[in-house]
């Protein structure tokens, strides 16, 4: 049994919506999505903390303006509890300010913070369309200095999961590492959500695998659960259920 942590994407109501299917104290992230922006991440985020979740706000660096910004950030997260932040490049074409990377972001934010914010980093083990592979190690190896946990991409196979935890260890790269898995969502929403928020890697190569593909496509739900059993807890610290806001419907062995 896996401890559990859910995203969700801040919408109109998603708060009232936790509040009423997740216990008060589980971790909830929140994503930072382009069209969105991080005011909005935050807004929800502080409003989970009060309600007593365990809010984990995404800092996409491509969104933040500056110093002044991520400070202020940084402050509001102190002043409602939250200790830990996901960080991540962002997918906005330009950036708002001077954070290209999520390195250099993950650098001020350790200086200001003076150490009480941790810090989660993404693991990619499908690979990313448009990094290559030795560049994606180099550049974790780089944050495993700052970061406390990696989260994976969405996978919808353990034998990818399983080995890729395995491989960072023989790095080095000693970070524990969260299953990024699709929680029991509709299919029609999965498919339609794909291009937007980066799952598109994860459905091709889904559909290169016919029983997984059969899972998915075939009924009216992704279940995920066959996936779960099949992580090691050797390899793996625990699962990041990508909810899309489909609560009622999330598989929760054990919320932390």
């Amino acid at each position: 049994m896996f401890p559990t942590r859910v995203e969700i994407i801040p919408t109109a109501g998603i708060v009232d919506t936790v509040a009423a299917q997740l216990p008060v104290g589980s971790t909830v992230t929140v994503t930072c999505l382009p069209h969105h922006g991080i005011e909005r991440t935050m807004a929800a985020a502080l409003e989970l903390a009060e309600r007593g979740y365990a809010a984990v706000p995404h800092l996409a660096a491509r969104a933040v303006s500056g110093k002044a910004q991520l400070r202020s950030i940084l402050a509001d997260c102190a002043s409602a509890g939250i200790t830990e932040v996901f960080t991540i490049g962002g997918d906005t074409q330009q950036p708002a300010g001077p954070y290209a990377c999520a390195l250099a972001m993950m650098r001020d934010i350790a200086e200001s913070s003076g150490g009480t914010i941790t810090m989660g980093v993404a693991g990619y083990p499908e690979g990313h369309p448009a990094i290559p592979a030795g560049v994606l190690l180099a550049d974790l190896a780089a944050k495993a200095e700052l970061a406390a946990g990696i989260t994976t991409q969405m996978c919808f196979s353990a034998d990818t999961i399983n080995p890729y935890a395995d491989a960072l260890r023989r790095e080095g790269i000693e970070l524990p590492v969260w299953a990024g898995v699709a929680g029991a969502v509709p299919r029609t929403k999965l498919l339609a959500l794909a291009s937007k928020i980066g799952v598109g890697t994860s459905l091709r190569f889904l559909s290169k695998k016919a029983s997984l593909a059969r899972n998915m496509l075939g009924g009216e739900r992704y279940q995920p659960e066959d996936l779960i059993d099949g992580l090691s807890p050797t390899a793996i610290a625990g699962l990041h259920l990508y909810s899309f806001n489909s609560l009622a419907t999330l598989p929760l062995p054990a919320l932390r």
